[in-house]
C-alpha cells in the first residue's frame, strides 16, 4: 500500500510536468515578440540554414516530450494500481475476510475501484486527460490511508457478519468511484468553461474536451452512480434490519447518506425536468461529492454512531 502511494505521487508528478510542458510550449510560441530583420522582413524566431524556424523545430520536440510524460504517468499509474490491488487482496487474505471492516480498508478498496475505472477510461476511451486530477486524488487518499487511517488487522464487529455487508460495501465503493470521476469532470468543466469565456489561454486546457463535453461526461457518470447509491442505501437498510432490528434509525451515517442521495437526486431532477446544465449543475455535482466524502470519512472521525468503524483510537 505504501508503494502504491509513492508511485501515485510519482505518476502525479509526471502528469503535472505534462501539463506544464504543454503550457510552456504554447506560451513560448505565442508570447515571443516578432523580430524585424534588416530589409523589413519579420520573423517569429530565428531561421536556420535549412529555412526552418527554431519554433517550428521546437514544436514537435515539445509535443513528443508531452506525450512521453503523459505515457510515463499512465504507465506508472498502471504499476501503482497493480500494487494497490495486490495490497487489498493480501489484506483480505491476512484478515481471512472481505477487507472492508474499517475505514482504512474502505478507502483503499474504493480508491482501487476508482483507479481501475480511470485506467479503463484512459486505455479504451482516450481519457488520459483525467490523469492529473485522478492521480492527485489517489495520492492524497492513499497517502492518508497508509499514514493516518491505518489500523492493524482485526476481527469484524458482530454487526458486520452478514452477506448484506459485502453487497452494501461493493455498491458503495462502485458508486463512490463514479461519483469521484463525475465530480472531477465537473471541476474540470468549471475550469474549461472559464478558459473558453476568456478566449482560450492555450496550454493543457486546450487539450481537454470542450466544456460542453465535460458537462456531459459528468452527467453520465453521476446518472450511472445514482441508482447504485440508491441501492446502497436500500441494502444498508436491509442490513440494519438484520443487525439491529430496524430498517432506519437516523444514525449519523444513515442521515448523511440520505443527504448525499437528496443532493444527487436534486441534480438529476433539475437536469432532466428544468434542463439545468453548465455551471449550476457542476456546482451541485461538486457539493454532492463533498457530501459523499464527508459521509465517507468525516462521519467516522467526528461523530459517534453505530457506523463508526474507523478503528482509529479517539
Amino acid at each position: 500500500m505504501v508503494t502504491s502511494a509513492v508511485l501515485y505521487l510519482v505518476a502525479m508528478t509526471m502528469h503535472a510536468a505534462e501539463w506544464a510542458s504543454v503550457r510552456t510550449s504554447r506560451t513560448s510560441r505565442t508570447s515571443q515578440p516578432a523580430v524585424v530583420a534588416v530589409g523589413g522582413n519579420a520573423a517569429a524566431g530565428s531561421t536556420g540554414a535549412d529555412g526552418d524556424s527554431d519554433d517550428a523545430k521546437a514544436g514537435p520536440e515539445k509535443t513528443r516530450r508531452e506525450d512521453v510524460l503523459g505515457r510515463l504517468g499512465l504507465g506508472i499509474t498502471v504499476i501503482a494500481a497493480l500494487t494497490h490491488v495486490l495490497g487489498v487482496v493480501l489484506r483480505g487474505i491476512a484478515a481471512e475476510r472481505a477487507p472492508w471492516g474499517n475505514m482504512y480498508e474502505f478507502i483503499t478498496t474504493s480508491l482501487a475501484i476508482a483507479v481501475l475505472t480511470y485506467l479503463v477510461l484512459a486505455w479504451k476511451f482516450g481519457m488520459r486527460w483525467l490523469g492529473l486530477p485522478v492521480t492527485l486524488l489517489l495520492t492524497v487518499g492513499q497517502g492518508l490511508a497508509v499514514t493516518v487511517f491505518y489500523v492493524n488487522v482485526s476481527e469484524l464487529m458482530p454487526a458486520l457478519h452478514s452477506v448484506w455487508f459485502v453487497i452494501h460495501i461493493i455498491a458503495a465503493a462502485t458508486s463512490g468511484a463514479a461519483f469521484n470521476i463525475g465530480g472531477i469532470a465537473a471541476i474540470l468543466y468549471l475550469i474549461r468553461s472559464r478558459d473558453e469565456e476568456l478566449g482560450g489561454s492555450g496550454g493543457y486546457l486546450s487539450r481537454l474536451p470542450s466544456a460542453e463535453v465535460l458537462d456531459r461526461i459528468s452527467y453520465r457518470f453521476l446518472a450511472f452512480a445514482f441508482p447504485l447509491w440508491t441501492f446502497t442505501v436500500a441494502a444498508g437498510a436491509i442490513w440494519a434490519q438484520y443487525a439491529w432490528g430496524r430498517f432506519w434509525g437516523w444514525d449519523p451515517k444513515e442521515t448523511m447518506s440520505l443527504v448525499t442521495w437528496i443532493i444527487y437526486a436534486g441534480y438529476l431532477h433539475a437536469r432532466v425536468t428544468v434542463g439545468w446544465k453548465g455551471r449550476r449543475a457542476a456546482i451541485v455535482a461538486i457539493v454532492g461529492l463533498a457530501s459523499f466524502w464527508f459521509n465517507f470519512v468525516g462521519i467516522n472521525l467526528l461523530v459517534s454512531g453505530l457506523h463508526s468503524y474507523s478503528g482509529i483510537p479517539r
